[in-house]
């Protein structure tokens, strides 16, 4: 049974739109502000699939629109790896207890000949300041 507020004490932003992926590539999403958060959480989504793997890959920077390589394992909880998608219809989700005040997800697909569609959702969580708007 429900008894505590989340709606109130979250925030959901999109990490990448859904997006039709058709080749092997490296599908860019955006910069996501992570101050005054305490916990962020990224949800990898795939609808519609024929074929292909999207894998996400998480950066992370101290200055906006800044970004190189990929946030190390010990600041992931859960790997990257292990949110991998290659079904339909699916989700996975993985952590980010870095110290950088930026992340920014992309998915990098493998295996596809005609593709799937899938984005990505970062969610912020534990507010300095609650509620949030």
């Amino acid at each position: 049974m429900a008894s505590r507020d989340l709606k109130n004490n979250i925030k959901i932003e999109n990490g990448l739109n859904i997006a039709s992926i058709t080749t092997n590539t490296t599908t860019a999403g955006v910069e996501v502000d992570t101050q005054g958060y305490e916990s962020v959480t990224i949800e990898v989504i795939t609808g519609a699939r024929t074929d292909g793997t999207v894998t996400p890959l998480l950066q992370e920077s101290d200055v906006s629109g800044s970004y190189s390589g990929s946030v190390a394992d010990e600041d992931l909880v859960g790997l990257e790896a292990d949110a991998a998608l290659s079904t339909a219809d699916s989700r996975a989700r993985f952590g980010y207890i870095g110290t950088k005040r930026y992340v920014k997800v992309s998915l990098v697909s493998t295996s596809v000949t005609t593709g799937l569609t899938a984005g990505a959702s970062v969610i912020l969580g534990n507010p300095k300041s609650a509620p949030v708007a």
